[in-house]
């Protein structure tokens, strides 16, 4: 017989053993599992493209193949959305959305309407980062952005939270530009169709939205529309010649437009809501960062006109919570009078 010491030094042994012998990422099995990506606008649009990318190709780096789908919920902009994830979307490590690249600068610009707090999200990774350009049809009369101080343009929407809105009111307020902002539309692609059949004239969007949708527009000698401003931290590499908001405004207006402009550094990515796993989330962000480095993934979103800049969790993280920490009052205030004239 083995006597009682023995027994106990060998069970300890062996349940050592069994703890050395599994996997880090058993602590979350994602075999048989079903993930969840939910974005805050339609399907048309770049949110709806890159979702659907990464949920074709995230799949494959993630141990156990788990299925992964896409749902939308539209509404002021990415804002309802938001809100849903933050209070009732379950974080049970299945579950994660394409954050608005506008939350940070709402969620401090509108405290009563956005029920969130990004630094609570735990970013998987981006993929993309673009600034936001403003388009105008040509039929308006609109060369350059000076026409739109006398020329009332109407620019069509998504809602309160979206860059359609925020855009066109900022360069109102500090250029004395007249555009009439027209809210409502659900997505970037239906807002591009009122554009496109004359509802409205104009619109604020992301680069590769307009590229890969409606490259068509900006071609030939009589282009149907025309981008005339952008708005970020330095100028798209394709629109050498399209000037910089931060470079036209009064120089007082440089940290609030620099506030404002650092979204586009958020870009389109994942993020999980609070109280997920961090086991979920350590397999997921290294599926993430082979994902972005896959040739496939790549050539993928290169057929779709999309493009890959990735940047990793650690390093979007930071740019998050330094955004919520570092606006200052002031900064909010100025920005929230200009965009939302409170």
């Amino acid at each position: 017989m083995i006597g009682k010491t023995k027994l106990a030094l060998v069970s300890v042994a062996l349940g050592v053993s069994a703890i050395l012998a599994t996997p880090a990422s058993a602590a979350f099995d994602f075999a048989g599992k079903q993930i969840t990506i939910v974005i805050g606008y339609g399907f048309g649009g770049t949110y709806g493209k890159y979702s659907r990318m990464f949920a074709e190709h995230l799949k494959k780096h993630i141990p156990g193949n788990p299925n992964i789908i896409v749902s939308s919920r539209p509404g002021a902009g990415g804002m309802k959305m938001t809100n849903y994830a933050a209070k009732a979307l379950p974080a049970n490590g299945l579950n994660y959305i394409v954050p608005p690249d506008s939350s940070v600068i709402v969620q401090l610009m509108r405290p009563e309407k956005a029920k969130y707090d990004m630094r609570k999200f735990t970013w998987i990774g981006s993929a993309n980062q673009t600034n936001v350009i403003m388009v105008v049809r040509s039929d308006t009369g609109v060369k350059k952005w000076e026409d739109l101080r006398k020329i009332t343009v109407p620019m069509g929407s998504t809602g309160l939270g979206s860059t359609a809105y925020i855009m066109p009111n900022l360069v109102n307020s500090l250029l004395g530009t007249k555009m009439k902002v027209v809210s409502g539309y659900k997505g970037s692609s239906k807002t591009g169709l009122s554009v496109e059949q004359g509802e409205n004239r104009g619109a604020a969007f992301n680069w590769l939205f307009w590229k890969s949708k409606y490259e068509r527009w900006f071609q030939g000698d009589k282009p149907f529309a025309r981008a005339v401003m952008q708005m970020g931290m330095k100028k798209d590499p394709e629109l050498p010649d399209v000037p910089l908001l931060s470079d036209i405004a009064d120089p007082k207006y440089k940290p609030m437009i620099d506030f404002v402009g650092a979204m586009g550094l958020i870009g389109r990515g994942l993020a999980a809501p609070p109280g997920t796993p961090k086991e979920a989330i350590s397999v997921m962000q290294i599926a993430w960062e082979k994902m972005v480095k896959d040739p496939e993934f790549i050539a993928d979103a290169k057929k779709r006109k999309l493009r890959v800049i990735a940047t990793d969790a650690a390093t979007i993280q930071k740019v998050v919570n330094d955004a919520v920490a570092q606006a200052t009052p002031e900064v909010i205030k100025m920005a929230s009078k200009a965009i939302y004239n409170k």
